[in-house]
């Protein structure tokens, strides 16, 4: 069934609280089977209603210059660029190569810049992504892999989560057990909201394969300290 404005079905519940201890549950994204069905043009066009109507609420006048093509902007943002990582027809495409060195240390990639959005307030995490992997006998791209970092950035996230999904993404793409996801992060919605605490940052981590042993762990992170 084609997907419109009548056939949505929001629920609504009070877990606020739920969302403010950052809880995590899956290692999926939470989308329903459907979520796909209805195209881009669609959604942007009931975004924007929806947000006209939450602009409307908050007492902002829409007929004013600054303000009138907002919620088709903010729609368009949501579903082309900050929420593109949604949908698995942006997914990267990532081509191996055949490890012609015969390079068998570690390849560190570190500070890679995103920008994602924590799903339990719709407001941003900015931080950097460090990531380490052996190669198996294949290597990539490196810029494959910063691509790998922003498809899962680009979705409601929550730190934890997407630590892991990139970690999983890059064993399978790597063809290799031998993988370091390390994320330093601020969330802003403890910077901006709540204790509105500016001076802190969440740090996560996924190690397998050779990364569980202690030395190799402790080489990696040696690497991220260095200037």
């Amino acid at each position: 069934m084609k997907l419109n404005e009548t056939t949505l079905n929001i629920p609504v519940n009070n877990d606020d609280a739920v969302g403010d201890d950052h809880v995590s549950f899956s290692s999926e994204t939470p989308l329903r089977e459907d979520a796909f069905e209805m195209d881009n043009q669609l959604k942007i066009e009931l975004i924007a209603k929806h947000f006209r109507e939450i602009m409307h609420v908050l007492g902002l006048d829409l007929t004013d210059d600054s303000l009138k093509g907002t919620p088709q902007r903010v729609a368009k943002m949501y579903v082309e660029e900050v929420f593109a990582g949604l949908n698995p027809s942006n997914k990267p495409e990532v081509t191996l190569f055949e490890n012609k060195f015969n390079y068998k240390q570690m390849l560190v990639e570190k500070d890679i810049q995103f920008y994602s959005n924590c799903e339990h307030h719709f407001v941003p995490i900015i931080g950097k992504v460090h990531v380490a992997y052996i190669s198996s006998g294949k290597v990539v791209g490196l810029s494959k892999i910063n691509r790998v970092v922003q498809y899962f950035a680009k979705r409601p996230q929550v730190q934890e989560r997407m630590t892991m999904q990139i970690a999983s993404e890059l064993k399978e793409v790597l063809q290799t057990e031998d993988v370091a996801v390390v994320i330093d992060a601020v969330h802003m919605c403890v910077a901006s909201r709540g204790v509105k605490d500016t001076s802190s940052s969440t740090l996560t981590a996924e190690y397998s394969g050779a990364f569980l042993n202690a030395t190799t762990r402790e080489e990696f992170l040696k690497y991220l300290k260095m200037k």
